[in-house]
């Protein structure tokens, strides 16, 4: 697949950059509605995004460098070349929940409630933003001769984007039926997310070729396994001391 989409005079528009913008784009409707649902002011989305979308992008570019910097320490003009890939989630998150934290606690609004607000956004951000390794033919897996396999890079390999994309389109789903729930506590929704989306990436995370790595180990399921045991225990300790 060809990454530019068409031309505005000499400047290319890649297939990554419409995909991103309109994965931000929805998202940032989807919770705009939920908060008026909330009965929350809805133009604090709006500050929350303007704030924590730029950093969250600058968070995930300074992950993928930090983890190829024997790469970009020997080519540092490659380190703001973001149109050939190398955008890292991880990073994106920690930056992007940073930066909501102390834009909440600024704003003197609770920060679980906006979490759960924004959660299903940021994984149906996600499930669009994969897309883009599609067009950029990146985040692909080992070759395998089963019936789905796409043809990249020379040869059948596992759509590994795909999988991750249709999981996190499948945890979305569930995260608009399991906030509507009675008896969950405000964190519960962006808690759960955290769960389930690293659930996920950590059995991907085995398919790919292309995974940034600590020492002998990928740095994806690593940091997955850590937000899996951190959500789980925040979530049983605050209902532990409801039940006290």
């Amino acid at each position: 697949m060809d990454p530019i989409a068409f031309q505005v005079g000499p400047l290319p528009v890649r297939w990554y950059g419409i995909l991103m913008s309109s994965a931000l784009a929805i998202g940032t409707l989807l919770a705009y509605r939920e908060a008026i649902r909330q009965k929350l002011d809805p133009e604090q989305i709006i500050n929350l995004v303007i704030i924590a979308a730029p950093l969250a992008f600058i968070g995930a570019r300074a992950y993928y460098v930090l983890f190829r910097w024997s790469y970009y320490s020997s080519n540092p003009s490659e380190i703001p070349a973001i149109w050939h890939g190398g955008l890292a989630i991880h990073g994106a998150l920690i930056a992007g929940v940073l930066a909501g934290y102390f834009f909440v606690k600024w704003q003197k609004l609770k920060f679980w409630q906006i979490a759960d607000i924004v959660a299903p956004s940021i994984i149906l951000g996600q499930a669009i933003g994969r897309w883009g390794n599609f067009f950029n033919q990146e985040a692909y897996g080992y070759p395998t001769d089963l019936p789905w396999a796409m043809y990249i890079d020379g040869a059948y390999r596992h759509p590994t984007f795909l999988y991750e994309s249709l999981w996190d389109l499948g945890v979305f789903l569930f995260l608009l039926w399991y906030r509507r729930r009675k008896g969950i506590r405000h964190g519960e929704v962006f808690l759960t997310y955290a769960i389930l989306y690293s659930a996920g990436r950590f059995i991907v995370e085995a398919f790919r070729t292309d995974s940034l790595m600590l020492g002998s180990l990928r740095a994806a399921q690593v940091i997955s396994v850590i937000i899996i045991l951190s959500a789980a225990g925040i979530i049983y300790y605050r209902r532990k001391k409801i039940a006290a």
